[in-house]
């Protein structure tokens, strides 16, 4: 690649012009732009690149513009769509185009690119998926005829030389790609006479041929000549190509073609947990291992991909609940309770082996006994370890593995070792460890340490996770099946991840969805929200590390709640239910904008709206054993909740205790909804950061504190609640989402799918194009 500073753009005896053109529809105020790698195309700086101009040929717009550059020249670009200030509104997908100037154009030539626009689709054959699955190659492509960038070319007369480059990623051994149309050149549509193109590098084919000007316009089309002779043309129109009649244009035209038009490829899978994925060797629960097994059946039955649910290590506590797999205690280390212990060693004692035959028998049942299976794992994995030890710890697999992973797999173990130490993921009883910083991380996990062989356990139990996941992936690639990951939206409040990382979370607030027809409540998932904010610092660094692990062993990935990156529904840390909520980032209610639409008794509206009347209705001949116990009576009739009762992590506390005590005259669950009801009887949500800024509860007309209004104030706070939740927003969201989704999806080269359900803004449909096929 030429060094961009060499050449600005000054024309020079030795130098040829270069035009650009792509056909692309936009919209009034909306411009293309080519920009790239070199100063002349504004070194990846968007609003230094060179705007293309517009005009009308036939049916399409065609976009235009040219630079003048030296022979030899060598870049990477791209086209944008932008507004008038050349703020960027769209961009292509896959990789950056290549242009490098062939050897032999003589110069003063004018050289034209013309290009497509590159869409999703095109971008999905080089993603893992299909490059190293679907499409792995049962031949090596070195063996085709492998073109070199040189053309001999010296413009006489009319004539006009064309390359044709076409991309096809999807082509069988001896198999060779023609382009036939209806010049004599390209063999009438006769494939015997046809030209054939020369493989060059990923899946792209190109091949020149001299034209003259009385031969355009040339329509043509790809197609297939495979082993036996057989010739399978490219599906869709005829393709053409043109020039205009001036004889100042382009002697030289360079065709890009993006994909060879074929049916799409499709394929069926099956999704399953991995704890699910049983086999006669297992112990317990499914193991990595057992994947091969459920490729094989895969491949036999006709599907194409596994997608597993999120394997990541989920042990907070050390009960049978860690089973959830979307609350992880990392993000980056895998789960013990899929490794097989057979498999550590090849000299396991017969000793061990009894046991291991012993504890197949025991937890060999229907149902998996979570707490049972990972002890006895990790009891059986210790003893193998403590034999080993010495030999897999100094061996240069596990060095290299080490070396690879010391960033996350160091904290992790600190952190299991505290755990179980102090015998709680709460780090707020850790002591001096609560915080965590390295120069404690590095003393933790020192070779001096007392504890240091417990340290070295949890890095050999990672080590093996890594190898039996590594060998079933691997397996699965060359068996043509498609293994996909799961990528949660959340991680566990008490996690490696917010231990080294607190700055990254908003610890003091709870991660969820909002009402939907399948719960009124909302739900309430209980992991802190990011802090997007911090996280664009490093150009959201844990999130592509995230990324980057998953592709170790993942050639495609769900992402968990994809709203999340749009909009995050934000409650506080004491909430219980999801109903009392804001979205993450939004546009809140000023006070001055209530104002001026005549509304101003804030804490009427902000605070639960308790009348004597409502909790008579509500709890009948309870209700004074409620007005005593939980509320206080600030005004005649009116009531408010005590300290001790004015969250519902607190009423759900203190109705525990009054239980124990058999205080409670109804059931403890009827009366935890009511209480919860009564608390979330509001109409505004003031924010707990800025007492001047509110957010429209969620479903507030259904609330009798709505309900008691005057019909101004009802009817300002319905317009304003529609326009909070389906109007202002949307522009944000779009914005949110276009920093944080490209960043995800260039991380690694897996396949990105994602999925949500409920409350879909509107914002949601355009942009997914933007980043997904």
């Amino acid at each position: 690649m030429m060094n961009p500073g060499l050449f600005s753009g000054n024309k020079s005896v030795n130098s040829v012009k270069v035009s650009f053109r792509i056909p692309y529809f936009t919209q009034w105020g909306q411009s293309l732009l080519v920009c790239g790698s070199v100063r002349v195309l504004g070194s990846w700086n968007v609003k230094k690149g060179v705007l293309l101009s517009p005009t009308h040929q036939g049916g399409e717009l065609i976009w235009g513009g040219s630079i003048t550059v030296p022979r030899g020249f060598q870049c990477q670009y791209s086209y944008y769509v932008v507004d008038d200030n050349k703020n960027v509104l769209r961009w292509e997908m896959g990789k950056k185009r290549e242009l490098i100037l062939p050897e032999g154009i003589p110069s003063g030539q004018e050289i034209e690119f013309r290009d497509l626009w590159q869409t999703g689709s095109d971008a999905l054959p080089f993603r893992s998926a299909f490059r190293d699955v679907i499409f792995r190659q049962s031949w090596n492509l070195s063996d085709a005829t492998v073109g070199v960038n040189h053309i001999n070319f010296e413009p006489e007369g009319e004539s006009i030389m064309v390359q044709f480059k076409i991309c096809c990623p999807n082509i069988e051994k001896d198999t060779s790609i023609y382009v036939i149309g209806s010049n004599t050149k390209l063999g009438q549509w006769k494939v015997e006479s046809g030209l054939k193109l020369s493989y060059f590098s990923e899946s792209v084919w190109k091949a020149e041929c001299v034209m003259q000007r009385s031969d355009f316009p040339i329509k043509y089309r790809y197609g297939k000549y495979d082993r036996s002779g057989n010739f399978s043309i490219e599906s869709g129109p005829n393709r053409e190509v043109s020039t205009n009649s001036s004889r100042n244009e382009a002697k030289c035209i360079f065709l890009s073609d993006g994909m060879m038009r074929e049916t799409p490829w499709r394929g069926a899978g099956v999704a399953i947990p991995m704890f699910s994925v049983r086999s006669e060797s297992d112990l317990g629960v499914g193991e990595f291992l057992d994947l091969k097994l459920l490729v094989d059946w895969a491949v036999a039955s006709g599907f194409h991909l596994v997608q597993l649910l999120p394997i990541n290590d989920t042990s907070v506590h050390g009960m049978w609940w860690d089973s959830y797999p979307y609350s992880s205690l990392s993000v980056f280390a895998l789960h013990p309770l899929y490794l097989r212990v057979q498999a550590l060693s090849e000299n396991i004692s017969e000793e061990i082996k009894k046991e291991i035959e012993k504890a197949k028998q025991q937890l060999d049942g229907k149902d998996v006994d979570y707490e049972a299976t990972m002890a006895t794992k990790l009891s059986i994995a210790k003893k193998v370890f403590t034999r080993e030890k010495d030999l897999i710890l100094n061996s240069s697999s596990f060095q290299e593995f080490f070396s690879e992973n010391e960033g996350w797999l160091k904290p992790y173990a600190a952190f299991c070792f505290l755990r179980d130490f102090f015998e709680t993921s709460d780090r707020s009883q850790w002591g001096r460890f609560a915080h965590y910083s390295e120069d404690k991380l590095e003393k933790l996990v020192s070779k001096d340490s007392l504890h240091y062989e417990i340290i070295c356990f949890h890095y050999y139990v990672q080590y093996h996770l890594h190898l039996q996941l590594s060998e079933a992936a691997e397996y699965a690639r060359t068996k043509g099946v498609i293994l996909k990951g799961d990528l949660p939206i959340g991680v566990d409040r008490n996690s490696v991840d917010t231990w080294v990382y607190p700055n990254l979370f908003r610890m003091n607030t709870s991660t969820g969805a909002p009402p939907d027809y399948f719960d009124k409540n909302g739900q309430n998932w209980g992991f802190p929200t990011y802090n997007w904010e911090e996280m664009s610092k490093d150009n959201y660094g844990w999130w592509r590390a995230r990324l980057t692990q998953m592709a170790k062993y993942f050639t495609a990935y769900r992402i968990d709640h994809i709203l999340g990156f749009f909009r995050i529904w934000e409650l506080p840390d004491h909430a219980v239910t999801g109903l009392v909520g804001k979205f993450r980032p939004s546009i809140p209610l000023s006070q001055e904008e209530l104002e001026r639409e005549g509304i101003w008794d804030f804490n009427r509206l902000s605070r639960p709206y308790i009348k004597q009347e409502l909790l008579q209705e509500k709890f009948g001949a309870a209700w004074t054993f409620v007005a005593t116990t939980f509320l206080k009576e600030f005004d005649k009739n009116c009531y408010e909740f005590k300290e001790d009762s004015n969250t519902e992590k607190k009423i759900a506390s203190k109705l525990k205790t009054c239980a124990e005590s058999s205080l409670l005259l109804e059931s403890e669950e009827k009366l935890r909804r009511s209480l919860f009801d009564l608390s979330q009887n509001i109409v505004l949500i003031r924010d707990p950061e800025d007492p001047r800024k509110f957010y429209p509860r969620f479903n507030l007309e259904d609330t009798s504190s709505f309900q008691d209004l005057d019909d101004h104030s009802k009817n300002v706070l319905k317009r304003l609640y529609y326009d909070y939740y389906f109007c202002r927003q949307e522009n944000l969201w779009r914005q949110n989402a276009l920093k944080t989704l490209p960043v995800l999806l260039n991380s690694s080269d897996m396949l990105a799918c994602g999925e949500d359900l409920g409350l879909i803004p509107s914002c949601v449909h355009p942009v997914c194009p933007l980043c997904f096929p």
